[in-house]
């Protein structure tokens, strides 16, 4: 099983990466979950039409009680992905972070993965803050790697390099490793440049380079992946190509 964790910036197009890579995955003939560990609860939305799936922790707010099947709290999506999104508390209101840990919990108890049975599950997680929380896919044991989303803009390369630090913290107890980066282009200036210099620095791998592209924002404004909408297209084809470098490298190591 590929299990990977996707992390980076907020707003630097951590959902947007994942969701394509998940429907890539399924495309290719993956059974695929993704899980969204991010209060906003929007990680799987352009999979499900537009459409958000309930949160686990709205549903459980909302009727005081814990959900008694997957199919309370989850909806397929294009590919057949199984869709789930964390969600978190009010707003100013208890930690977010909690929200992951009380989650993964429950869906151990209904015993998601036995049932499922994925090939590839994606966790899109959060990652100005690594707080216990938002670290549990990489410290807990549910994630083996971890793709980095990142720009040449200087906050989100800020980010990169702290996500990179507190995975790295891990790795002495076999937790999750970072696989790589994932370069989300936004125009600027010597980005690439400056994205392969922090890579370099960082002894990482630019895994992939995801062109800025206005079918993207086409597509998502139709509640869609660029996958789904146009799987010919330059920018499709890149998340084929790491979609596949992925299932070569999980096929070797097995």
């Amino acid at each position: 099983m590929i299990k990977l964790a996707i992390y980076g910036k907020g707003g630097i197009g951590k959902s947007t990466c994942t969701a394509n890579l998940a429907a890539a995955f399924a495309s290719l003939g993956k059974r695929v979950i993704q899980i969204g560990c991010d209060p906003k609860a929007d990680s799987t939305i352009n999979l499900l039409g537009g459409t958000p799936v309930t949160p686990v922790m709205d549903y459980m707010r909302d009727r005081d009680e814990e959900p008694t099947s997957i199919e309370e709290i989850s909806q397929i999506g294009f590919g057949g992905i199984l869709c789930i999104e964390t969600g978190g508390p009010t707003p100013g209101l208890g930690c977010a972070g909690r929200g992951i840990i009380t989650t993964f919990s429950l869906l151990e108890e209904l015993e998601l993965f036995e049932k499922f049975k994925p090939d590839v599950v994606l966790y899109d997680v959060l990652g100005d803050v690594v707080c216990g929380g938002f670290a549990a896919p990489i410290r807990e044991g549910y994630a083996d790697k971890v793709l980095i989303v990142t720009s040449g803009e200087k906050m989100a390369l800020y980010a990169a390099n702290n996500i990179n630090k507190a995975v790295k913290n891990f790795e002495d107890r076999s937790y999750a490793k970072v696989r790589g980066i994932i370069m989300n282009r936004r125009a600027v200036e010597n980005e690439e440049e400056k994205v392969r210099a922090f890579a370099e620095s960082a002894g990482l791998d630019v895994a992939a380079d995801i062109p800025r592209s206005a079918d993207i924002i086409k597509y998502e404004d139709m509640g869609k992946t660029v996958i789904e909408g146009d799987p010919e297209c330059e920018t499709s084809k890149r998340f084929f190509d790491l979609a596949k470098k992925l299932i070569a490298e999980e096929e070797q190591d097995d």
